[in-house]
């Protein structure tokens, strides 16, 4: 499926999004949307209002699970993509566009759902299940994309943080490999300084002799 690039301005949000966080918002942003075609399923035979306002709060959640996936994939994908062959990165980027669509796709949702509660008729209700059922079927393509990505290409944050950790150690390793080179370079230098103290002494009370023999000798 090739798509049209699209790109949304930048979100600056007051907090870091750590990484490894894509994984466990991402079951959401797939569950919810399952569930909801479900019970809007259900909901056309038994037809309880109740059933309507459920699925309109787990639409809600739907749509805030679509946003954080799209968040923690944006941070997971930056730390990955350094490690990707050419094929895994351009697979990350076709990823990072279906989730931008996504995210996006799940505010008209939310706006159909509005709409059919608001219509309360067969064709509104038949549109916005076509809406979500087509959703549905988006999402699940990103899921699967994504898993091609950790398992074929091996986009896995997780060995991205396990090298992170390890370039700190080797970091903080070198410090303390510098600290000390200088405190021996300087033990070093203070053993030469007292070295070099009895040569200069044995050089003057040689001169001092010398200088003696030379006098006795001109007497």
């Amino acid at each position: 499926m090739n798509l049209p690039a699209i790109s949304i301005p930048n979100i600056d949000l007051p907090f870091d999004i750590p990484v490894l966080l894509h994984p466990p918002v991402d079951h959401f942003a797939i569950a919810l949307p399952i569930v909801v075609l479900l019970i809007e399923f259900i909901n056309v035979f038994i037809k309880k209002r109740s059933l309507s306002v459920l699925s309109l709060f787990l639409v809600i959640a739907m749509v805030i699970a679509a946003i954080g996936a799209y968040l923690t994939g944006s941070v997971d994908g930056k730390e990955a993509y350094p490690l990707l062959n050419e094929m895994g990165q351009s697979e990350l980027k076709e990823h990072k566009l279906l989730g931008t669509y996504i995210m996006l796709f799940s505010g008209i949702v939310l706006l159909f759902k509005l709409a059919q509660m608001i219509m309360s008729n067969g064709l509104a209700k038949a549109f916005y299940l076509l809406i979500l059922a087509l959703f549905v079927a988006g999402v699940l393509k990103q899921g699967k994309e994504g898993g091609e990505l950790v398992y074929e290409f091996g986009a896995n944050v997780e060995m991205v943080q396990t090298l992170d950790d390890e370039k700190f150690d080797l970091q903080e390793e070198r410090d303390e490999l510098e600290e000390e080179l200088e405190a021996k370079t300087e033990e070093l230098e203070s053993l030469k300084a007292k070295a070099s103290e009895p040569v200069d002494a044995v050089e003057e009370t040689t001169e001092t002799t010398d200088e003696t023999d030379e006098t006795e000798a001109a007497e």
